[in-house]
């Protein structure tokens, strides 16, 4: 085969890939009208193929079923979020550990609020006979937990942690609940102890509590006048939990 019989062949198949790719890009799309419009419970891939002048046929060549369909939502979901949580907090300076912690909360609810029902997919009530995929997920859907492991890292480094309660018993209750945790392969090499990863944890917690509580409208409309004053104030009483003052 000639150089120019090559370059023939494979720009067909560049313009096959790129064709399907961009039928993938408007199958998640209408995936993610159906979740706004009737939630995850209710995706239907026969009503997604006619939103696209498709027979249900001809969709499956893309997407196995709705489970599938499900897990790629989700990738989808957490590559968007992990990719806006990166850029917020790429953006502080690495010894600046309050502002990192800040930064990664706030991109959090930034995206959250620009995408209230893929949020709600990944850290709202389960989907009824689905299970994600752990293969396909979690690398995508540990992006923001992979920062504030680093940033747990570097307090613990440079002896920013917040202090331990003095009687140990803090120390003994986190061994008994993340000790096997934190020896497995995720913390490999951080030098996270099981209390600090307590700490990080009920921080955490703190923070994916007051988002959930403002984006399902757990507060009520007027309980709150400033809701970027409250997520705030719930994020630096958060971050009490885990760096010193």
């Amino acid at each position: 085969m000639t150089s120019d019989d090559a370059t023939a062949t494979a720009a067909p198949q560049g313009i096959r890939a790129r064709n399907r790719a961009a039928l993938e890009e408007e199958i998640l799309e209408a995936g993610r009208r159906h979740l706004a419009r009737d939630g995850a419970a209710a995706l239907s891939l026969r009503a997604i193929a006619r939103d696209l002048g498709m027979v249900s046929s001809a969709l499956y060549r893309y997407v196995a079923n709705r489970d599938d369909l499900l897990t790629l939502l989700i990738v989808a979901a957490y590559t968007s979020l992990g990719d806006a949580v990166e850029q917020a907090h790429g953006a502080i300076p690495k010894d600046d550990l309050v502002g990192r912690w800040d930064a990664i909360a706030h991109g959090m609810r930034a995206w959250a609020l620009a995408h209230p029902h893929e949020y709600a997919l990944v850290y709202g009530s389960p989907v009824p006979d689905y299970a994600a995929p752990a293969e396909r997920t979690t690398e995508p859907g540990t992006r923001v937990q992979v920062l504030l492991v680093r940033l747990l890292a570097d307090a613990t480094r440079t002896g920013r942690l917040a202090p331990a309660d003095p009687d140990g018993r803090d120390t003994a209750l986190a061994e008994q609940a993340v000790g096997p945790m934190v020896r497995g392969e995720f913390f490999d090499g951080s030098g996270v102890d099981a209390r600090t990863l307590m700490a990080g944890l009920g921080a955490w917690s703190l923070v994916m509590g007051a988002l959930s509580t403002e984006l399902f409208e757990q507060l009520g409309p007027d309980a709150v006048s400033d809701r970027e004053a409250w997520f705030t104030s719930m994020v630096t009483m958060a971050r009490g939990l885990v760096l010193a003052p």
